[in-house]
């Protein structure tokens, strides 16, 4: 099953309440574990790694699945709020931040939450204020540059710190007034710092400076494979637009001049045949408004200058973007797939047009396929031409799921309350249900089983045979409107975890923008556990178990409903249709999270406690 809506639901819901009669539990049910964190709750976080980090009026506190009392009891900063936490993706850490005067950090630390420790604190490693801070994987690095306390004279310095032992590896004083800004650049031999007076590398072992230049007001570098050629980028005056230096392993500007794109960079690729730039712009300066416009260009690593003599056209948003043998396949959030050479040639007879919102681009044997909240097909990825006769077409659809269906050589496509069969090979399109799911709800997934096909919603589950005649049918009966809002503050780390633009592409810049093929459920944990393979620590090894390891929803599905004394959970065979375990909170509006992959439910039994329970028995 591929829900594309929601693109990491199947390791974390935040599940709705529901109402329905009673099923066969009638009295609450003991937990697992029970937690007393002894101050009052405030929201909680289900962590990539299983962890429950909860914030409490006394600080922040972590659970763990399974294991009895508290992982950690960080009261160091007292009440933590939810925009001083930043939990780093694909890495076991949370990083607390709290502002003081000026912007910048005047309490840091770093927990590793897989473990329980405390990594790094402004207070233990003797910071008086930081203006920045990141964490470096799959390096296993903190970088952290600001003010330090008395005992070194307020200097202003930077340092590295190993987050598998806390331990500090390198560390470096600003001479003067100078101060580090911008994110810096670590590599093999050094770190490049951008500084208020320019770009300077430093060797973090001998503290010597290497080199300096007087590039200002740098926000983050890219460098290539041979860390020889380091390009910088830098914001306009007026926020508009982006510079681009390149520079050399010596520190001295390659290019006559800087190459100025207008807009914003989104993304950067370092390719043989030039550097591919999207940037994205609006007449007013934002970015990522209505009126969105992406440019696309290829500078000449060795001149900077611009390969193409026009640049193609996107009338909107480049929302996909792959590098391709040929040249570079983009798709246009607003509607529209289009590919062009690197000598900057159309390569499509025509732009493809689509429906808006690309919501997958991938390979198959057959070639591209897209789906978007309007259509789907297959095309030629050399012209462009349709492979299937007619695209399938919807209405603009909220929610549009697919998947593979192997055995029958077919993709399954559920969309306007209507479940639509493609034969892989022909793109012959099949109505072959139309589900009548209860409670005004429509069928946001599709998952084909050994037996037959899944359809499923927030309260539904329906079974159907391969010809689409429904096998079984579950439904439990969502509450009025009285009763939602009652979900336990806090994101899953999953959903809301971002990385900053510089450690997004330095860390993947040779996979970031690689079409993949289309894949059936599960695949995308996969991907997700490769992106964190690279790193070492014990507490990642932790983490990549729990991806590796059975979803606990691979054959089940987590459904809250309500009872004759309260709200609880079932749990319903994906297969069979039967209830497998109850849970009842005898609460009529309980704040509860489920940790959908691990199979844990959470629930605030009272303004200190949380109970855990285990739904995998």
């Amino acid at each position: 099953m591929k829900t594309l809506l929601i693109q990491l639901k199947s390791l974390v819901i935040v599940a709705f309440l529901m109402n329905a009669t009673s099923l066969l539990a009638q009295k609450a049910e003991a937990p697992d574990h029970s937690y007393d964190f002894g101050a009052k709750i405030n929201e909680m976080t289900i962590t990539e790694g299983g962890t429950v980090v909860v914030a409490t009026n006394d600080g922040l506190v972590g659970i763990k699945p399974g294991q009895d009392g508290l992982l950690f009891n960080f009261t160091d900063y007292g009440r933590v709020k939810p925009e001083e936490l930043n939990f780093i993706p694909r890495a076991p850490y949370v990083v607390v931040g709290q502002t003081g005067f000026g912007g910048l950090q005047t309490k840091s630390a770093v927990i590793d939450y897989m473990s329980g420790k405390v990594l790094f604190s402004t207070e233990k490693n003797g910071w008086k204020a930081i203006g920045m801070s990141q964490v470096l994987m799959p390096a296993n690095k903190l970088i952290v540059s600001g003010q330090r306390r008395a005992s070194d004279k307020y200097a202003q310095a930077v340092a590295i710190y190993d987050l598998n032992s806390g331990e500090q590896i390198s560390y470096y004083a600003f001479k003067g007034s100078r101060q580090a800004m911008g994110t810096p650049l670590v590599l093999s031999d050094g770190v490049i710092i951008p500084t208020t007076k320019g770009l300077m590398k430093i060797d973090m072992n001998s503290g010597n400076v290497l080199w300096e230049n007087d590039l200002k007001y740098i926000g983050w570098m890219v460098a290539d494979d041979t860390e020889k050629d380091i390009y910088a980028f830098a914001s306009t005056s007026n926020k508009k637009n982006t510079k681009i230096y390149k520079i050399g392993a010596n520190g001295a500007s390659t290019w006559d001049d800087e190459r100025k794109v207008k807009g914003s960079v989104s993304n950067f690729q370092i390719l043989p045949q030039g550097l591919a730039v999207v940037s994205d712009v609006t007449s007013d300066g934002g970015t990522f408004s209505a009126a969105a416009e992406s440019k696309i260009t290829l500078l000449s690593a060795a001149t900077g200058d611009d390969l193409w003599d026009k640049a193609p056209k996107t009338k909107g948003y480049v929302q996909h973007f792959y590098i391709m043998d040929d040249g570079i396949l983009f798709g246009i959030k607003e509607g529209g797939i289009n590919k062009v050479s690197y000598e900057g040639n159309t390569l499509f007879k025509k732009p493809l047009k689509t429906g808006e919102n690309i919501l997958t681009m991938a390979t198959t044997p057959q070639g591209l396929i897209y789906i978007t909240s309007e259509d789907a097909n297959i095309v030629n990825l050399d012209t462009g031409e349709q492979v299937w006769n007619k695209p399938l077409k919807f209405k603009r659809a909220d929610v549009v799921s697919s998947d593979y269906d192997k055995k029958n050589d077919r993709y399954l496509i559920t969309a306007d309350e209507k479940l639509y069969s493609i034969d892989a090979n022909s793109g012959t399109s099949e109505l072959i249900s139309e589900p009548d799911f209860e409670g005004k709800e429509n069928p946001t997934s599709v998952e084909v089983r050994d037996g037959g096909i899944l359809l499923a919603s927030d309260q539904n589950m329906m079974y159907l045979d391969w010809e689409g005649t429904t096998s079984w049918h579950e439904y439990h009966r969502a509450p009025g409107k009285s009763a939602f809002g009652a979900i336990l503050a806090g994101v899953t780390a999953v959903a809301a975890a971002t990385a900053s633009a510089s450690a997004s592409y330095q860390a993947n810049m040779h996979e970031r923008n690689r079409i993949g093929q289309y894949t059936a459920r599960g695949d995308r944990l996969n991907d997700l556990s490769q992106g964190m393979a690279a790193a070492a620590g014990a507490s990642v090894a932790e983490m990549l178990k729990r991806f590796k390891a059975t979803s606990a929803t691979q054959n089940a599905q987590f459904i809250l409903t309500k009872f004759e004394d309260g709200v609880g959970l079932v749990k319903v065979n994906k297969d069979a249709g039967t209830v497998e375990k109850e849970i009842v909170l005898k609460d009529k509006k309980p704040e509860y999270q489920v940790d959908e992959f691990g199979g844990y439910l959470y629930y605030k039994a009272n303004d200190k406690t949380i109970y855990a329970y285990n739904l995998n028995n």
